[in-house]
């Protein structure tokens, strides 16, 4: 089988030149446009800018738009909270069903929107048009099997969180601490509420008077009320104010997959039968809408051949450079096939890289995952999470283009193994995390 470091010329100074192209396309960016908040003017031009960047090496460069209420996605935290102190009143009022009910709202959008990352609060938010950069460089004969290298344009709302707490809690999953926190508030809200509307006197519909319930239930309604006082905190988990500029996540992947694209064309090297298509997604901060629109708009048109999907994300930590088998807090599996590929990659390029699970979060393979296209993760970012990690300090002086240069060469290596050998070799592969 053909690898790109035996197809490539000077491969070593070659894949050097086109990481440099990698990093000054990022700062690029991350200098004209700055932020690029999801469905904004400033995704859109961010995503402009790298449509000349591919224009020389891709037959076909386009804007795909799309319909996403972007606030919605995050709205779940601020209204989750709202739900929970006024359950809590409703309940210490005497009104245990209102109480019950207005929780429910609370965690149903908890639920979907963040564990599911499906829609919720969607048709309350306003509606604004994003796009999705679609640029394909056709092989050099017959399309057998399609690749997508896709990173995500838009940038991040600052998790104010984890900007301050990285410097005092650097060990622990600080994002996951709160989560866990809030949900266990909101179940225990729900259980008292229930609670509630099953024993008072006042009946089922728990008008009740106060004074009549019994002691243990009257406590626990303050208690309730205790907890929904640090909960309130959760409000300032991020901030609508501020957009970071995500220079690594995300602008590293998208260069990571485009100087794929770039250094093929600027070798005048095609896949032999492979078509491959760069990706350059909009509101993946906003809960993956941008992948969720590309693979509902392609899943038909690309069952005519085997195709897979390879994400790009955050390109930035070395030692952290590793294949994610999992998605959606751990939740999507994806396929054992292409990590397998992935892996195998991974090895001509010297790295034996490890299967890791996206326990927080999701990434824009999730969205081909659950539309049945195959796919993983590529990724380099210290789980802890980083101090970078959704902050400020996510800028292009924050580069690390070792890590670039490393990600970059395992792109090139899956790509010709997958035009060589396709998913079939694969197909029986099992994958556990930490191997």
């Amino acid at each position: 089988m053909m690898t790109a470091r035996e197809q490539i010329a000077n491969y070593e100074s070659t894949l050097r030149e086109y990481t440099n192209f990698a990093v000054r396309g990022v700062k690029k960016v991350c200098k004209t446009v700055g932020a690029r908040e999801s469905a904004t003017e400033s995704e859109r031009r961010g995503q402009e800018m790298m449509a000349e960047d591919l224009k020389s090496c891709c037959e076909s460069v386009t804007m795909e738009e799309f319909i996403s209420a972007p606030r919605g996605f995050l709205a779940w935290i601020n209204i989750g909270v709202a739900c929970g102190v006024l359950s809590a009143l409703a309940f210490n009022l005497g009104y245990a069903l209102i109480a019950a009910f207005v929780l429910g709202l609370g965690i149903a959008g908890f639920f979907v929107e963040f564990f599911l990352y499906k829609k919720f609060y969607d048709p309350f938010f306003p509606k604004k048009t994003s796009q999705n950069l679609v640029a394909v460089r056709k092989p050099e004969g017959e399309v057998k099997r399609r690749l997508i290298l896709c990173g995500h344009s838009d940038s991040a709302y600052e998790f104010s969180f984890t900007y301050w707490g990285h410097k005092y809690f650097k060990s622990v999953k600080l994002l996951t601490v709160m989560i866990i926190f809030a949900a266990i508030i909101l179940v225990g809200g729900a259980v008292i509420c229930l609670l509630g509307v099953l024993f008072e006197r006042g009946g089922l519909l728990g008008l009740g008077n106060l004074g009549q319930r019994a002691q243990w239930l009257r406590v626990l309604g303050y208690v309730y009320a205790a907890a929904c006082v640090p909960l309130c905190a959760e409000i300032l988990f991020k901030s609508w104010k501020k957009v970071v500029e995500g220079a690594n996540d995300n602008l590293s992947g998208c260069y990571t997959a485009m100087a794929a694209a770039k250094l093929l064309g600027g070798q005048g090297l095609r896949l032999k039968n492979t078509e491959l298509v760069i990706l350059c997604s909009g509101c993946e901060e906003s809960g993956l809408r941008g992948a969720k629109a590309f693979v509902a708009a392609h899943k038909e048109e690309y069952s005519d051949v085997e195709t897979a999907m390879i994400a790009l994300d955050t390109m930035r930590d070395y030692e952290h450079i590793g294949i994610y088998v999992t998605d959606i807090h751990g939740r999507v599996k994806h396929s054992p096939a292409v990590a397998a590929l992935m892996k195998e990659a991974a090895k001509t390029a010297g790295h034996d890289l490890k299967y890791h699970s996206l326990f927080f979060g999701a990434s824009d393979a999730a969205a081909a995952t659950q539309a049945g296209i195959p796919a993983a993760l590529l990724a380099a970012m210290d789980p802890a999470p980083a101090p970078y990690y959704h902050t400020r300090l996510d800028t292009h002086d924050n580069l690390d283009p070792k890590t670039i240069e490393a990600c970059l060469d395992i792109t090139l290596e899956i790509a010709h193994l997958y035009d060589t050998a396709g998913l079939a070799p694969f197909q029986d592969a099992v994958v556990k995390v930490g191997q």
